[in-house]
């Protein structure tokens, strides 16, 4: 019989916050294993222009599945607030409505992925030599989209009832097919970048079938009944609402960054190797980061929904100081270990002295980064989606397009690149503190 999950209503805020982000650390950490270890293994036994090739996908795979992780959190807020209430009738339709969502979703997404790549990367200025690569990693990605759809729908639910630790067991598994099948079909069978990306797909189908395992078998009240799963309007209409700024926001930011690596390809192979290299450092970096703001849009949601205004005040405070605590530190360790950490993926001078320096221009800067994912998870825990998706657009994409469409031309210096996401992430600090501070971001969604 699974365990009933307690509510974050109730006990103790810090021992809340800390045991749901640490299974959803190492929980992160196993999914990020995913891309990196794709990108270990491409670049040391494939070479430098396949691992080009797989870094130059990342901001287009992140630009569609973004879309849809947006709108599941608005699904995930909607949840933990009528979990909170403990309506159980209300958690019961939202988690259906979810499912429901999540299939159509996934099978728009696995044809509009398919389809899209070959002219998204010529329109991204993918050098011919890594273009065919390229291509094949993205339409094998792609083409088992619809398991990664549905993991995170599936995930989005136990998370928003505060369960992180199911997930964790189940992304373990996962990672560790993932890495195996990795090496069988790269090293053992030859079989390029587009065994890297099978793997990937064949390790997300086997974590969205556990995830449904789980979620069929519990006894709470989010159990998923495969013949109650259908929309509810009303449901429905308060996902899009929450869900939709989000989505619009990542996909929008995820198109900013595919322009940002149109400029990076014009640097050539090694350019884009050793960014691809630091954004898998990055990633790695702000896992605890992300761990601790998605907790805090579950215990924002959770105790609105319980109408516990200071109890969800002291949350969110307690919240920013880990975060922005926690970013500095990896920051400064990404700082002074860069050289070796870009070497683990490719040994090649230039790759290295590219991924060093966007390391040393950005990392003493993550808290700021840090800063804005944190309030904007609170606003979106209290319904106020709407306030991070304006500022994010804003700073992290008109800002920060228009910033090197002025400066690349004018200085043709990699630099101009380095410098954009600390200047962005300042802005973006500053808008949402003024938000934090002023807004009414504890009234009615």
């Amino acid at each position: 019989m699974t365990k009933i999950i307690e509510p974050m209503t109730k006990g103790s805020i810090v021992k809340h916050m800390i045991y749901f982000a640490l299974p959803l650390l190492l929980g992160n950490l196993f999914q990020q294993l995913y891309n990196t270890v794709d990108s270990l293994i491409v670049g040391n036994f494939l070479g430098s222009s396949a691992l080009a090739a797989v870094s130059s996908s990342g901001s287009l795979i992140f630009m569609l599945i973004g879309f849809l992780s947006g709108i599941s959190s608005g699904a995930g807020v909607i949840i933990s607030r009528y979990f909170g209430a403990e309506d159980i009738k209300n958690v019961h339709r939202a988690v259906h409505t979810t499912v429901a969502f999540g299939i159509v979703a996934g099978l728009l997404m696995t044809a509009a992925g398919v389809l899209m790549s070959p002219q998204i990367l010529i329109w991204m200025g993918t050098p011919e030599s890594v273009m065919g690569e390229s291509v094949i990693y993205l339409q094998i990605y792609f083409s088992g989209s619809f398991g990664f759809v549905l993991y995170n729908i599936f995930v989005g639910i136990l998370q928003a009832i505060g369960d992180s630790r199911h997930p964790l067991y189940y992304l373990i598994i996962s990672s560790v097919i993932n890495v195996v099948l990795d090496i069988l079909f790269i090293r053992v069978y030859h079989t390029g970048v587009g065994g890297a990306a099978l793997a990937t797909v064949i390790s997300q189908a086997v974590s969205a079938i556990l995830c449904m395992i789980q979620l069929i078998c519990t006894k709470g009240s989010h159990k998923l009944q495969i013949k109650e799963i259908k929309f509810n309007r009303n449901i429905l209409g308060q996902i899009i609402r929450i869900g939709l700024p989000s989505g619009v926001q990542n996909s929008i930011i995820a198109f900013a960054n595919i322009i940002v690596q149109s400029y990076i390809n014009a640097f050539g192979e090694m350019a884009m190797a050793g960014y691809g290299a630091y954004s898998k450092i990055e990633g790695f970096g702000f896992l605890p980061i992300n761990s601790f703001t998605m907790a805090m849009t579950t215990f924002v949601g959770q105790n609105l929904g319980a109408k516990k205004i200071e109890r969800t005040k002291k949350g969110a405070r307690f919240g920013i100081l880990i975060t922005i605590g926690l970013a500095e530190l990896i920051g400064v360790f990404v700082y002074l270990f860069a050289p070796q950490l870009i070497a683990a993926f490719d040994s090649t001078p230039e790759v290295i002295r590219f991924g060093v320096e966007k390391a040393q221009t950005a990392a003493l800067f993550y808290c700021l980064l840090a800063f804005s994912h944190s309030v904007a998870s609170i606003l979106r825990g209290a319904g106020k989606a709407m306030v991070p998706m304006i500022i994010m657009m804003c700073c992290w994409c008109v800002i920060r397009v228009t910033f090197l469409a002025v400066t690349i031309p004018l200085t043709h210096s990699m630099q101009m690149v380095y410098i954009v996401y600390p200047l962005t992430w300042g802005l973006s600090s500053l808008a949402f503190l003024f938000c934090y501070k002023k807004v009414n971001w504890l009234g009615q969604p």
